[in-house]
């Protein structure tokens, strides 16, 4: 015997209910991750203790500073601060960049990010500059090798050149006091 089948009303309901079954177990998701209280720009990374990428990027041009190189984390606690000129929340947290950048316990260091050279110096014109050097990635090559999502991107390299740490997205001035400080103290306690 063959099952009978089935009715045009049944299959236009169920044509109807699918799609409405699946948007509804996806929003529930999407609620049970918005009110779990995770922060977000906590991301796992699996280079957290393990050695900086190998690095070597050409200076901007213009600023007299170095480049980029992983030779220069060697015996300091160094943050790598992942930005662009076209990035809106990196101009959020360029204030608290400057302020980390008064603690001469630690090398600040940029790695400009598929920028073009005059944009970045005119945004470091307008802002100041925090860094003790910045090295340019106009291809994003060498942020892949750090494992970078976007930016802003901050990585804290102990003085090992072992990274400690990653914040995903602009440091606020929470974030720096309840996690990247007593970080970076650890850090520098362990020279």
């Amino acid at each position: 015997m063959s099952a009978e089948p089935a009715s045009p009303g049944k299959a236009r309901l169920l044509i109807f209910l699918l799609p409405l079954a699946v948007f509804l177990g996806l929003a529930a998701m999407f609620l049970i991750q918005l009110y779990s209280g995770r922060d977000t720009s906590v991301v796992p990374s699996a280079l957290i203790g393990e050695p900086a990428p190998k690095t070597d990027l050409p200076p901007l041009e213009g600023t007299h500073l170095p480049g980029l190189s992983s030779a220069a984390f060697a015996g300091k606690v160094t943050l790598v601060n992942v930005w662009g000129s076209w990035c809106v929340p990196c101009r959020q947290e360029h204030p608290l960049l400057l302020e980390l950048a008064r603690d001469e316990r630690i090398v600040i260091a940029g790695m400009n990010y598929k920028d073009e050279p005059e944009n970045a110096l005119r945004y470091l014109g307008d802002l100041g500059n925090p860094y003790d050097m910045i090295g340019v990635d106009r291809s994003g090559r060498t942020a892949i090798d750090w494992g970078v999502y976007g930016v802003p991107e901050t990585f804290l390299v102990g003085s090992d050149g072992d990274i400690r740490y990653k914040h995903v997205g602009p440091l606020t001035p929470q974030s720096v006091a309840e996690e990247l400080m007593p970080r970076i103290e650890k850090a520098l306690s362990a020279r």
